[in-house]
């Protein structure tokens, strides 16, 4: 069997009314589960993450866009978070059976499908990207949404697919195709925003930081407290243990301690397996208590086995076969 992932992320995370209708219509289609769904409000956010057959999945995230669209008003949101559009971004993930170049096919085609269907103005980046300075997806959201409705007119900020114009609600999406990311975010024990940004600017690649991370400081209002949150794009070459403990100790430095991390989704059996390594939990001991034994390692909250997207897929395809 073909499997592939998906992480859509919605702007909305404050109505949950909003993000149950998307989340039901993702869910809607034979072959495709939902495994996870996280909404941050301070972010106003949401990020589901499907995974099942690569015939499957394309079609329940079209049904999520539909009610994306339905359910959000580009021109009313705000939040902490860079966005584009109601359904901002949409990652194809390779998995059992699948390469990059299938996903890079996937996420083409998807994108040219929902920009016909809902005259949405579609990007493409990561693998799938057609212009090399698309690759990266800071740069195809660069002035946010915002700054794009003012310029997507321009030589050089057009679509990949769609009109050259924002949709009147829902704005512009970016569809790509990439390997695992973990989103992860460490909240701090202190409301001061400017320790987040000096730590993020510390750990983040671009400053000369920790390979394959990408950082940004955040103020949010649940908890009360500063974020450094960030972006894992590779933990073969920075596991999550050690961006966990560079930033636990930059701010030591300075008298704070880490609140607690979230974890944004699903992340692969093998990272949390890597920080059960460096915990020194014994590799013998049961997987479900081994990924536990992470969970609190990393402080992070609500710490389940069922954080492991492999173990995830596991249950969840047992309950449907059942």
């Amino acid at each position: 069997m073909r499997l592939v992932e998906a992480v859509p992320n919605v702007s909305e995370g404050r109505r949950t009314e909003v993000v149950d209708a998307i989340a039901a219509a993702a869910a809607s289609v034979a072959g495709a589960h939902l495994l996870d769904r996280t909404s941050d409000a301070s972010h106003n956010r949401s990020v589901l993450t499907l995974a099942g057959e690569a015939a499957a999945v394309p079609e329940a995230l079209e049904r999520m866009v539909e009610a994306a669209i339905a359910g959000i008003d580009m021109e009313r949101h705000s939040g902490e978070h860079p966005r584009i559009g109601a359904v901002d971004v949409v990652p194809f993930v390779p998995l059992e059976g699948t390469t990059m170049a299938d996903c890079v096919g996937l996420a083409r085609s998807f994108g040219r499908r929902i920009a016909e269907r809902f005259g949405l103005p579609v990007y493409l980046y990561a693998a799938a990207a057609i212009r090399p300075e698309r690759v990266k997806l800071a740069d195809v959201r660069h002035g946010e949404y915002e700054g794009l409705k003012a310029e997507i007119g321009n030589p050089g900020r057009e679509p990949d697919f769609g009109p050259a114009r924002m949709h009147p609600t829902a704005g512009a999406t970016v569809v790509g195709a990439r390997p695992f990311l973990i989103a992860w975010n460490v909240n701090l024990a202190t409301g001061d925003l400017e320790l987040a940004k000096r730590i993020a600017r510390e750990v983040r690649e671009s400053s000369g930081g920790l390979p394959a991370v990408q950082a940004r400081g955040f103020a949010i209002e649940e908890p009360r407290c500063a974020q450094v949150s960030m972006n894992l794009l590779d933990t073969d070459r920075t596991p999550i243990w050690r961006a966990y403990e560079e930033v636990r100790d930059l701010a030591a430095a300075e008298g704070v301690d880490v609140l607690e991390t979230e974890l944004i989704g699903l992340a692969p059996l093998a990272a949390f397996l890597a920080v059960a390594d460096r915990a020194g939990e014994a590799a013998d001991r049961p997987i479900e208590e081994r990924v536990l034994a992470a969970g609190r390692y990393l402080r992070l909250r609500d710490a389940s086995p069922l954080q492991a997207l492999e173990l995830r897929l596991r249950a969840i395809q047992g309950v449907a076969g059942s």
